[in-house]
């Protein structure tokens, strides 16, 4: 294989490492919410951001995890054949169904850009459009000229009513990460049917 295709597998293999080995330990911080809600429940104390809290570190939890266990392999298969197949066989499969799942993540890619675009207050253009415009402004106008652009902030319908944009970038940034993942995994694969190993 190539070294830039090899550069790029091993690259976003360590990023993924590194940013799934860190959502992991959100699972603690989750557990904190749900023991003080529990708590606040009994001691009647105020505890209106708890829910929705959880929520959003379940979604970094699992959005930023999943690119992870996809390089892991560890996401679920229904294995009737597929075990019995040599690596070669294995790895034509896998880079055809890699594709499905790149195409999928793409559309899934980009419909959280147009969802966040909403909950940044922007309506009007195509999402790629919005941040590519919201970026130049950024950088040539600083944060006075970005802040324009964003109007209204949707917000949660809950009494805590915590905004959105946050949870939404999230999950766009976990679908790219999954995309570049699997775009890894598609690599590996090629290089699987060639013989090399990457």
């Amino acid at each position: 294989m190539p070294r830039g295709i090899t550069a790029f597998v091993h690259g976003v293999d360590a990023m993924n490492r590194f940013i799934g080995r860190i959502a992991m330990y959100l699972i603690f911080v989750l557990i904190g919410v749900l023991l003080w809600s529990s708590v606040s429940k009994v001691a009647f104390l105020p505890s209106l951001w708890t829910l929705e809290t959880a929520q959003f570190i379940m979604v970094g939890y699992y959005i930023l995890g999943g690119p992870y266990s996809i390089q892991l392999g560890s996401n679920v298969r229904m294995d009737l054949f597929y075990g019995s197949w040599s690596v070669r066989t294995k790895a034509w499969v896998d880079a055809v169904t890699v594709l499905f799942l790149m195409f999928y993540l793409g559309v899934l890619l980009y419909g959280a850009l147009g969802s966040l675009a909403y909950a940044m207050g922007y309506f009007g253009m195509a999402p790629l459009e919005y941040f590519a415009e919201f970026i130049a402004a950024l950088f040539t106008g600083g944060f006075a000229a970005a802040g324009e652009m964003l109007g209204y902030l949707e917000r949660s319908s809950t009494a805590w009513r915590p905004f959105l944009w946050p949870v939404k970038l999230l999950l766009a940034v976990g679908i790219f990460l999954m995309l570049l993942q699997t775009l890894a995994e598609f690599f590996r694969d090629i290089g699987r049917i060639r013989g090399v190993e990457i």
